[in-house]
Formats: C-alpha cells, structure tokens, sequence
C-alpha cells in the first residue's frame, strides 16, 4: 500500500510539474532564441529531383565546402529518406545584413570546375534537382508570384504566392546549361517579448532564397570577400559548358526582415496547400455515398436475412424446406477449414499488425506530434510500430490457426513473422542495389540494414512468437455449426461469381471513398511535398473500414446463397479488390503526373508501388475477412439446425 502511495505521490508531482510548465512542445523542436550577431547555421540537406526520384548528398556536386564537413547524427527515418544533412559555409549571423560575399575562401580567384565536374552538374541541372537547405531546422522555399484568373481589375492588385521547397540548382536555356551561383537569402524573424533592461531576443521564422545566376565577369570581388552585385537589366547568366573547364564565383548576400508570425505558426507557410477546399468536397462527398450505399446494403442485407432466418426456422413443412435452396444448405460444410491454413493465418496476423499500426500512426499524427518539422519521425514512428504490434498479429493469426485446425504453432508462428516482411526486405533490398549503383544518398547504408535485420530478428519475431504462443492456447473462435464428415457437392456457379469479376465489384467501392486523398499521399511521395492532412486521413481511414466491411459481408452473402462454401481465401481476396484499382491509378499517375524516363528510376516507382499494393491488399483484406467471418458466424447462429 505505501508502495501505491509512493507511485501516486509521484505521478502527482510529474503532473503539477507538466501543469507548470508554460507550453508544451514535442521534443527536439523547442525554438531557440538569438541575440542580435548570434550565428545563425545553415545546414544542406539533400538534392531532390521528382524526374530520377534519386536523392543525393550535398557535397556530390562541387560547392564551396567548410574547413571540417560534420554531418549531423540521423534518426531511422531521416536515413530512410536520403536526407544527409551537413554543414555549409555560409556565414549568417542574427540581423546583420550581407550585401554580397564570397562564399569560397580565395577573394579574387574563381573557383575552377574540371570539365567532369562541369559534366555532372549540367547533368543535375537537366535532371531537374533541387537544393535544400535549413536554417534553425527550417527548410528553405522559393517564392513563387503569379496571378491567378481573377476579373481583370483583380488581377493588378493581387497576386497569388506559392513556395516551392529549395531551389532549383541551374536552369536550361536550348541547349545552354546556366548554374544559380548565387543566392540572396531572405530571413524573417520574430522578436520576442523581454524585460525593459534585456537585450531583446529574436526567433527565426520564414527561410527564403531567391537563386540567381550571374556570370563571373559581372561579380566585381575585392580583397575582403566582399562583392558587388551588377545591375539587375545588365547581367547576363552564368553558363557551364560541359565540354571545357568552367570559372565562377559562388556568392551570397543576406538580408533579415520582422515578421509578426509566432514561433508556432512558422510552418504554416510550408503546408499551404491550396486545395484544402477540393478535400472537404472529397471528404463530405465520399461520406455521403458511403453511409447512402452502406444504409442500402444494410436495409437489404437486414431484410433479406430477416426473411431467410424466419423461413428456415419454421418447421411445420419439412418437405418444403428439403427443396430450399440458399445459404442454409451449406450448414454442414461452411466452417470447413480451407487448404493452406498456415499460410491464410500468417497474411492475416500481417493484415492486423498493419491495421494497428497505420491506425496508431495516423492518431498520433493527427494529434500533431509527428509534424514535418520533426524530420523522419513518422517513418521512425512507423517501423518501432510495425515490429511491436507484432504480438497482436501473432495473437490473432495463433488464435485463426487454431480454429483452423491447425498443429504445427511453432512454424505457423515462424510464418507470419516472415513472409510478408521478408518479401519487403527482398523488394527493398534488390531496389537498394540499383540505388547503391547511382551513388544516391537514397540507398540505405549497410550498417542501418544490419540494425533493421536486428529489429526484425531481435523484436519482431519474439513477439510474434510470443502472441502467437497465447493465441494459439487461447479457446478457438466458436463456430456455432458442425462441420460433417464428407464435404458437399458444389452446383456449377454463375459467371458473375468468378474471383476477378467478385474483385473488380468489391474493389470499387472502397477505392471511390479514398482516392481524391491517394492523389496527396503520391504528390508527398513522389513530387517532394509536405503531407500534413491526417484528420482528413483518419476520416478516410475510417470511411475505408466501414465500405470494405460492408462490401466484403456482401460478397460472402451472395456466395453462400449461392452454394459456394469455399468462402474463407475468396473472402481475402476479394475484399482487398480495391489494392488492384490503387495499382491501375499508380500506373495512371506515373504516365500523366511524373517526367520519368529512366529505367532505374521507373524501376524504384514500381518496386516501391508493387509494396504500397501488397501492404493495402493485406490490410483491406484482412477488414474484410474479419468483418465476412463475424457475420457468418451471427447468420448461422441465428438458424435452428436439427
């Protein structure tokens, strides 16, 4: 009791200490506070281009490079995702204006690219790659101003403005290649409330760069570093040829404005999207017919079973009911276990160990602590998740195989915590190759693949065993019919009844609901945007159980009306119809919305998409087999059988 007492004292103590505290912030991104000349780093993150889909480490291309290069130590996600982020030289300090500086350290001497140098950067400068930098953990943007179709009295006093995440490396004129060697930063900050007597503090809060390109002639440096810019009409661009030596001058200059955002909202510049309006549409929309189609189907499933159970349960006329024909005839065999348990149980205890951590994960996000401010966390997040939700997969495929009749636990357990993520690893791991061969930053190094083996082997699979174990003792589902000795004949079935034509119907639905929200999520993946719209994605989430529920209860009515008891595998597969219509838009999305042409990189699209369809199609269908089995389960239990 004095135990309880001591633990309790404490939890009080823990909250009067949160209650305290002013604010709340999510840890390692509390804002820092600069004085006036403070230094203010600049770091480089990445190079990004959607047209290779290939990430590569700032210091690839030869930029002006610091006397020691750092590289900042990286969460699980941020290696995942290319990031390698690094120091620079540039030199920012807390409200001090730069007009023009030389960014390497020989004033007068250009920096001389060797004419392979030259040929690698015209290369990048084709393929489209962007920069990106931070500065106290923001990243940097282009503003973009254009007008938008307003009426024309409109349009001359207002613009519309967009940022583009980093800046582009160079721009192509014909057939010239021309590099941005010079970039103006534009730092907002925000000056914080103090005492009358303190030196009054500052926060950053918008990180901009607007990138020129100007050729060396035109940049007049001194002695001091120090440069001057030539007029704006009058300069001409900075060419690289790629079949000689280049010369050019790398500079910078720096200038500070005040801003009246706060430190909390500094990221709302970055997550504008302008198509907030199209995704409440979206959502109501497929709200509306969801709830409209699953009221429909619910009214006619109630009432035709209504109608069956009333039937089946009279027993004046016995002979009547010896001709009926219907789902009631197959109470014999519809809880026959079918070919292949092991294997079933292994993809559904995968399905549930998906289902848990995509709903934990998009929770959580949408609670806002998995922010894009928080570099790689969701990806982090995502895979601890995926490993301990291991043991709720383990439970429910041990306590299915169980049911099913199965014997062999051990090897069932070994199943399930391998065959789906061992198929990952393989995809993964034969993509990560490809990537190696390019250099790319993208490529998981070797000693992050060893500690993901060791996750695997090390916290995944003893918790699936250890699920599996309990599930597996644990009392099997109850089927509330008998099982007869010798299976039924099956009648010759209907065209309409195929598997593909019973996974073309049932993936409809279900895609229909999500699909406005399938176009962001690829735009995030594969265009380099911020998604950051997970209440629109819990909606959805929860849209997409209930229509792949009711679709796949459906499904499995009108299979058993029509003498078909083979229903546990079909119910699997037919309700995860909806991954092959995700496919069919993946293929849709590469043709119109991405500039891809290589090999290696449409390789990695589709590698990394045939993944994305298997995660959905376990997912969905495992929604699906839970929500047929329950109500087979109900249905039969509702007849009396002599």
């Amino acid at each position: 009791f004095s135990f309880l007492q001591e633990r309790l004292r404490y939890v009080l103590l823990l909250l009067l200490l949160l209650h305290g505290t002013d604010s709340f912030y999510v840890p390692g991104v509390a804002p820092i506070n600069f004085h006036r000349n403070d230094p203010v780093e600049i770091k480089a993150v990445k190079l990004t281009s959607s047209r290779t889909q290939l990430p590569y480490e700032y210091y690839s291309l030869p930029f002006c490079q610091p006397t020691k290069i750092t590289y900042k130590a990286e969460n699980l996600g941020e290696v995942l995702r290319g990031d390698r982020i690094v120091n620079t030289p540039f030199q920012v300090s807390m409200n001090v204006e730069k007009k023009c500086e030389v960014l390497c350290n020989f004033p007068n001497k250009p920096v001389t690219l060797t004419v392979e140098q030259s040929k690698l950067i015209a290369e990048r400068i084709r393929e489209d790659y962007y920069v990106h930098l931070i500065a106290d953990n923001l990243p940097v943007a282009t503003r973009l101003e254009f007008y938008s179709n307003r009426e024309e009295e409109e349009k001359k006093k207002e613009k519309d403005v967009q940022f583009e995440h980093g800046y582009r490396l160079g721009f192509m004129d014909g057939n010239k290649f021309y590099l941005h060697n010079h970039l103006s930063f534009i730092l907002y900050y925000h000056r914080e409330d103090v005492e009358e007597n303190q030196e009054p503090t500052y926060r950053v809060v918008r990180f901009e760069v607007i990138p020129q390109s100007i050729k060396l002639e035109d940049l007049k440096a001194d002695e001091k570093s120090m440069c001057t810019l030539p007029e704006a009409t009058g300069s001409a661009p900075q060419e690289i040829d790629p079949s000689k030596e280049n010369q050019l001058l790398f500079t910078y200059s720096v200038h500070w404005e005040e801003s009246d955002i706060k430190w909390a909202s500094r990221w709302d510049t970055y997550l504008t999207m302008s198509d907030v309006q199209i995704h409440w549409f979206s959502i109501i929309n497929s709200v509306v017919v969801v709830f409209f189609l699953s009221g429909i189907l619910s009214m006619i499933i109630i009432r035709t079973l209504r109608k069956d159970i009333a039937n089946y349960n009279k027993e004046d006329d016995i002979e009547d009911t010896m001709e009926e024909s219907g789902w009631k005839l197959v109470h014999g065999d519809v809880f026959r276990p079918p070919q292949y348990p092991m294997i079933l149980s292994s993809l559904l205890g995968s399905g549930i160990q998906l289902f848990c951590m995509i709903l934990i994960v998009i929770f959580v996000a949408m609670l806002g602590m998995l922010s894009p401010s928080s570099r790689g966390a969701l990806m982090t997040t995502a895979c601890f998740l995926f490993m301990f939700m291991g043991v709720f997969g383990g439970f429910f495929a041990g306590r299915l195989y169980r049911t099913l009749k199965g014997h062999r636990w051990k090897k069932g357990a070994f199943c399930t915590a391998t065959l789906y993520p061992g198929v990952v690893f393989g995809i993964c791991f034969v993509l990560n190759c490809f990537i190696w061969g390019k250099h790319s930053s993208g490529a998981v190094p070797f000693p992050t693949m060893v500690a993901l083996l060791c996750m695997w082997f090390g916290i995944s699979l003893p918790l699936v065993y250890l699920g599996y174990y309990f599930g597996f003792r644990k009392q099997p589902y109850d089927n509330p019919v008998r099982t007869n000795q010798i299976p039924r004949q099956i009648p010759e079935q209907r065209w309409y009844m195929n598997k593909f034509v019973g996974i073309l119907m049932a993936g409809i639905l279900p895609f229909g609901a999500m699909f406005i929200e399938l176009f962001f999520i690829f735009s995030a993946i594969w265009e380099n945007q911020f998604y950051y719209l997970f209440g629109f994605l819990f909606l959805v989430f929860i849209i997409l159980v209930v229509s792949c529920s009711q679709i796949s209860i459906v499904m499995v009515y009108f299979q058993l009306c029509a003498e078909d008891y083979r229903w546990w595998w079909r119910t699997f597969l037919v309700s995860g119809g909806s991954a092959f219509y995700v496919l069919i838009y993946a293929i849709f999305y590469f043709v119109n919305k991405l500039d891809i042409v290589e090999f290696i990189p449409s390789l990695l699209y589709f590698g990394y998409t045939a993944l994305m369809v298997l995660s959905f199609w376990l997912l969905t269908g495992t929604i699906g087999f839970y929500a047929a089995y329950m109500f087979v389960r109900k249905i039969y239990a509702a007849v009396k059988i002599d």
